[in-house]
């Protein structure tokens, strides 16, 4: 049987690069884009390398698009083994205070809404698989504990509301899928790839997204009996001979 996995928002970046290690691995990697030129650059360029790609229309906000990708998923495969919602978006930073409300509701439908959405489209499917696994993309940044120890690179940080805000409830939603699906075999986790290089930033961060893809990659095929329900990745601040590790919520 066929392994499968699908990835949002991987045309480019971290999603781009975890299509790649997974499919080194000799998954069949479907590539979901919203952006349907540069989607299509992205699958070509893994086809060239020889892996299995292929590239799914698809925007997290339009319910529509995310039932064709499920039906399209069914109808070739029957199945799916791995769901990486990557997809995410950020605006400028500012003060709390200064949060523009439109702006929020934007990053929450996607960075949230998107996540369950493409989640609750895709479970039948990663039901009939043995031993799915489901990897959420949250970040440091939405973790209450670290963002508030005074010890910790986080609170260096400027306090900005929008993006750090959805990755929190990115954890929660993770959190609570992993206890819905406790004891079926498909764990369910959150990837923290670190402060990666990458259009979200400009290209400000001091990892790369290889580097940033290892983390939900990782999580992508734990081996039975794994972690569910936790928050793992690069521990910014911790031991730099042990990089990755269990982060607090």
């Amino acid at each position: 049987m066929t392994t499968t996995a699908l990835i949002t928002g991987a045309n480019k970046g971290i999603g781009l690069e975890t299509a790649r290690q997974l499919a080194a691995r000799g998954m069949t990697v479907m590539l979901r884009a919203r952006d349907v030129s540069r989607g299509t650059g992205a699958d070509r360029e893994l086809q060239a390398e020889g892996h299995a790609a292929r590239l799914i229309h698809l925007d997290v906000t339009d319910g529509k698009l995310i039932a064709a990708a499920a039906a399209f998923v069914d109808a070739e495969y029957g199945h799916l083994d791995v769901l990486v919602n990557n997809a995410g978006i950020a605006t400028m930073g500012g003060a709390p205070s200064a949060t523009s409300l439109d702006g929020f509701r934007t990053i929450l439908e996607t960075n949230v809404l998107g996540v369950s959405a493409v989640t609750n489209a895709m479970l039948p499917l990663l039901r009939r698989a043995p031993g799915a696994r489901i990897v959420n993309v949250s970040s440091e940044v939405g973790s209450v504990t670290l963002v508030c120890d005074h010890a910790n690179p986080m609170w260096a940080l400027p306090a900005s509301l929008s993006y750090p805000a959805s990755k929190a409830a990115v954890n929660m939603v993770t959190a609570m899928y992993a206890k819905e699906l406790a004891g079926t075999g498909i764990l369910v986790n959150a990837a923290n790839p670190g402060y990666c290089a990458t259009d979200l930033n400009g290209r400000s961060g001091f990892r790369s997204a290889s580097q940033g893809a290892e983390v939900s990659v990782t999580l992508a095929t734990l081996p039975e009996g794994g972690p569910s329900g936790t928050l793992w990745g690069y521990a910014w601040g911790g031991d730099p001979d042990k990089p990755y590790a269990e982060l607090p919520w």
